[in-house]
């Protein structure tokens, strides 16, 4: 691992944390409430890639769990990791992982701007939605005992903001790609 993989992983752990500046949203009918974290995670996938991208998600996770408030609505400590939003905050790693396996496949530079677009948005759809959703809503309807339709019908209600985060993820990956060729040479 080189210094500039942990410098880029550190950078976009940072950028998870400060999205976590912007206030959580409660909904009041599902214990899991609506934050910008989760596009810091789709950045950080399709930007960094898989590996990179899940050494900042970790470190994000390790820095809320030594007691540091940085996630939204300044929650931090062990005890973030055994609440209904668990499954969201392990799904973290596996979203960025996903995110970025599927933007190391799909794109390369030959292809059009649009076609990048499109790709990235299609891994963070895959990654940071459908990764994140099927981890975070299973343990929200086994902790909880609301069941699995009543959580999956919970979380429809992110849908379209999740929709959005994915859209800037994939601008920005294309942005990055433009702006700075050398970094999408993954780790």
């Amino acid at each position: 691992m080189a210094t500039k993989d942990i410098v880029l992983a550190a950078l976009f752990a940072a950028i998870i944390i400060l999205l976590g500046i912007v206030p959580a949203i409660s909904l009041g009918f599902i214990p899991v409430p609506v934050t910008a974290q989760s596009l810091g995670v789709m950045l950080a996938g399709a930007v960094l890639g898989a590996k990179r991208g899940v050494m900042a998600t970790l470190l994000v996770m390790l820095i809320a769990a030594i007691g540091m408030p940085i996630l939204a609505g300044g929650r931090g400590g062990i005890g973030v990791f055994m609440a209904p939003t668990t499954g969201y905050l392990i799904g973290w790693a596996f979203a960025a992982a996903v995110t970025g396996y599927l933007a190391e496949r799909l794109i390369t530079p030959e292809q059009t701007g649009l076609t990048q677009i499109v790709y990235f948005f299609i891994a963070s759809v895959i990654g940071g939605i459908v990764v994140l959703y099927a981890l975070g809503i299973t343990w929200v309807a086994f902790f909880t005992g609301i069941g699995l339709s009543k959580a999956f019908l919970g979380s429809l209600i992110f849908i379209p903001g999740d929709i959005l985060k994915a859209g800037i993820a994939a601008l920005a990956g294309r942005a990055v790609m433009v702006g700075y060729p050398l970094l999408p040479q993954r780790a």
